[in-house]
């Protein structure tokens, strides 16, 4: 696929590969690009947007006190992760000369938040009436090489009020957090937990992350079954029920590109599906060439089968914006991306007619997850295996750094980008049109100190970066800090520090504390705090 743009004249000849919607810039073997360079060359088409009248829609709010008796509701920030958008932009930073501005500066609906998420969060795994999800079975598994577990967490579901009030100083206009279908409907489908009910009608935002209730996954193979689309639809219908009055934003699924690359080819994450030889981890059951596409399929239906339930049952009734988003490509267009159709073959999936209509459109807004940037080059002349997995079929290289060796897998880089994500947010918008946008999750979970100068570096430069976007035309509405405190992590159990709040996990009480980024960005929300133009270097997010 040819870039069509004049942003990057200079780079027309090179590939913009649009696999699903993992943005890679397929350079020559051992070519790379600076970001630098691209932006240099982007001005020309920056300056044509500033002249456009911006079109900035107005997301729905929370209104009234919710059951944690906050005084100022918390606007609900919902996005989503496409499962292939890491947006990988394959750009390193050099060094940002930020702008100085205020909160004042982003336009009028603009929102800033924080989040955290389910299983990650609140513990009390076995509590009022939950049920194991996936999650709960992996980190009691051999598979978890941390061996650390969410049965406590953060104990969010005793402590949530405590952590509301921190929420509200920190002047905080949004939290994002998510819905575990495991302790709202523990059977996975049929009848609703009161208790979980109850919690979460104190704790309302999103949809879903990926917390599949282990009875679905050991009755018909979860996500990789169709069976899984009317359940999934059923679980929408009980939380647009039970929690529409006050969510203003839904969104179906937080990374599922995550899940489809680790949770069915290499099996390193729950429900740990895949087969040899492609896994990680010594699965006994799986596909690896064949799930991760069905995981895919069945999550853009699902999510298209929620989204139409709520347009014609509740939408009218609630009058609130639905913002719910799953993969680009197909939900623009009605398919898969021809580059994705002919990597893969037969082991894609088709739309009928009736999915493809379903499917298209399905959508208010997207949401990015934007944490760092690779270098990336085009493999695709390598030898073919006899067996393919999603690996195989992006056919390409990645570099964390330029000195770097290069390998097959997406690597989890460690230096800040946010020129990358400008780029993103550039192409996304030369390719699909004028998009709404909201910024999902961002964040440095390097520094464990309550001192953590580094932290509210890689804050300035991302809100910095999402400022010029706007400015340049791009039609972005919110930011969200990831994360709200300290929490388990994904790949990295309690040793990774996400949060502006400091969690000590190793006290009785868990007791929290606001760190340095966390006062910073309360002054920057308060309108107290100007960001001042400054050289910043590159940080390191490990």
């Amino acid at each position: 696929m040819q870039l069509r743009t004049k942003t990057f004249d200079r780079v027309k000849d090179k590939k913009i590969h649009l696999f699903g919607c993992r943005i890679i810039l397929l350079t020559d073997q051992n070519d790379t690009i600076e970001a630098s360079e691209l932006l240099e060359e982007g001005k020309i088409a920056s300056e044509k947007r500033k002249k456009k009248k911006k079109q900035l829609l107005l997301c729905g709010c929370a209104s009234g006190e919710d059951a944690m008796e906050t005084r100022r509701p918390l606007h609900p920030l919902l996005l989503f992760s496409s499962p292939w958008l890491l947006l990988l932009l394959l750009l390193v930073v050099q060094g940002v000369s930020s702008l100085q501005f205020t909160r004042e500066d982003f336009p009028d609906g603009f929102t800033f938040g924080a989040g955290t998420a389910a299983f990650q969060y609140e513990g009390a795994a076995a509590e009022d009436g939950r049920t194991p999800s996936i999650w709960d079975t992996y980190a009691h598994s051999w598979r978890n090489p941390g061996g650390e577990t969410g049965d406590v967490a953060c104990d969010g579901y005793h402590k949530y009020k405590e952590d509301v009030m921190l929420m509200n100083e920190t002047g905080l206009e949004a939290y994002r957090f998510t819905i575990s279908w495991s302790r709202l409907i523990p059977s996975g489908r049929g009848a609703v937990n009161p208790k979980g009910l109850q919690f979460y009608n104190s704790m309302i935002n999103e949809l879903v992350k990926a917390d599949l209730p282990q009875s679905l996954q050991d009755e018909y193979g979860g996500w990789v079954s169709p069976k899984v689309v009317d359940d999934f639809a059923a679980y929408a219908d009980v939380c647009f029920r039970e929690f529409g009055d006050r969510v203003a934003h839904w969104t179906t699924s937080i990374e599922p590109n995550v899940m489809a690359q680790s949770g069915y080819d290499d099996g390193y994450l729950p429900p740990n599906r895949c087969s040899y030889p492609f896994g990680r981890s010594n699965c006994t059951l799986g596909n690896s060439t064949v799930e991760p596409y069905l995981f895919i399929h069945h999550t853009l239906l699902a999510h298209a089968s929620a989204v139409r339930l709520y347009r014609e049952k509740y939408q009218s009734q609630l009058k609130i914006l639905l913002p719910l988003k799953e993969i680009l490509h197909p939900l623009v267009f009605g398919d898969y991306p021809e580059t994705m159709k002919k990597a893969a073959g037969s082991r894609l999936p088709l739309f009928s007619d009736y999915e493809s209509e379903l499917v298209t459109n399905a959508f208010d807004f997207i949401g990015l997850n934007h944490y760092t940037s690779n270098y990336v080059s085009d493999n695709s002349n390598a030898v073919k295996a006899p067996l393919q997995d999603v690996t195989d079929d992006i056919s390409s290289l990645f570099w964390a750094s330029k000195n770097s060796t290069p390998t097959r897998e997406f690597l989890p880089g460690t230096s800040l980008d946010p020129r990358g994500l400008e780029l993103a947010l550039e192409y996304l918008q030369e390719k699909y049109g004028n998009l709404l946008f909201y910024i999902q999750e961002n964040g440095s979970g390097s520094n464990a100190t309550l001192d953590d100068v580094g932290r509210i570096d890689c804050l300035t430069q991302y809100i910095a970066a999402t400022l010029r976007s706007i400015r340049n035309g791009a039609n972005v509405k919110g930011y969200c800090v990831w994360s709200f405190m300290d929490q388990y992590e994904m790949f990295d159990d309690y040793k990774a520090h996400f949060g502006i709040v400091a969690v000590d996990f190793g006290s009785e009480e868990l007791t929290r504390q606001p760190r340095r980024s966390a006062r910073w960005y309360s002054d920057f929300l308060k309108n107290s705090a100007v960001i001042k133009k400054r050289k910043t270097t590159t940080t390191k997010n490990n």
